[in-house]
């Protein structure tokens, strides 16, 4: 698949679907137009209930997501979009008028890979659409089963084995863990770990790095141990 660019706008040459989820008509009305005219195909739903439907019926290649919905609030449909085996991988953005950065914590735990608060600029968010399918397509490019020791990690099943044992790890700390084990014996920096893991966020510090990586060694267990720190710069993971 290749890709051009206009405008600073990515334009995919294989049309890619994106799920618009908000209880106002008119916000999903102009959210549509703007990534219409970018060369998306776009759906909406205004209910966590017509948006699972959605989801399970035809998966989408990403899906904007409101926090606040009538029926089912954003971060309980996130979580349902995480657990489920056929839609785990799904690109989400978050779009909220929570601004507030433990609400975005809490958004990026859960497995959201970016997050726009309203008022946004159209602009602006279809030109995160276009990065966040730009980083999915570059990580489903790496190796898919990785196998360091006793983890295994496999990313089309989105599932890591730790001695044979599921470790239940969010989005996050999934994609940190692939990030160091596609890299063994080799320092991966904080700065370069934001990149891959959060993109555009400018609200994510390295201390969040820090956080998510002390969670991932507690669900590893006695496997934790094999990410190591290097005080200063970043983190390892061992090679063996």
């Amino acid at each position: 698949m290749s890709s051009g660019a206009l405008n600073g706008v990515y334009y995919l040459d294989v049309v890619k679907k994106i799920l618009v989820i908000d209880d106002e008509p008119d916000l999903c009305e102009l959210v549509r137009v703007n990534l219409d005219q970018a060369g998306y195909r776009v759906e909406t739903a205004t209910s966590g209930r017509d948006a699972l439907q959605a989801l399970r019926h035809s998966k989408p290649d990403l899906a904007v997501l409101d926090l606040m919905l009538p029926d089912i609030s954003g971060t309980e449909l996130c979580r349902k979009i995480r657990s489920d085996s056929a839609l785990s991988d799904l690109p989400i953005i978050m779009l909220t008028a929570k601004a507030a950065e433990v609400d975005r914590v809490v958004g990026f735990e859960l497995g959201a890979d970016d997050y726009v608060t309203k008022p946004f600029s159209p602009r602006e968010l279809t030109l995160r659409v276009a990065a966040v399918l730009r980083r999915r397509s570059a990580e489903t490019a790496v190796e898919e089963v990785l196998e360091r020791g006793p983890i295994c990690l496999d990313a089309a099943r989105h599932r890591c084995l730790v001695d044979g044992a599921e470790a239940a790890l969010t989005a996050k700390e999934f994609n940190l863990l692939r990030e160091l084990m596609a890299r063994p014996g080799r320092v991966v920096t904080r700065e370069a770990l934001l990149e891959c893991v959060w993109g555009s966020d400018v609200t994510v510090t390295s201390r969040t790095i820090d956080t998510h990586l002390k969670r991932l060694r507690e669900k590893l267990g006695q496997s934790g141990d094999l990410i190591e720190t290097v005080r200063g710069v970043g983190y390892r993971f061992a090679d063996v």
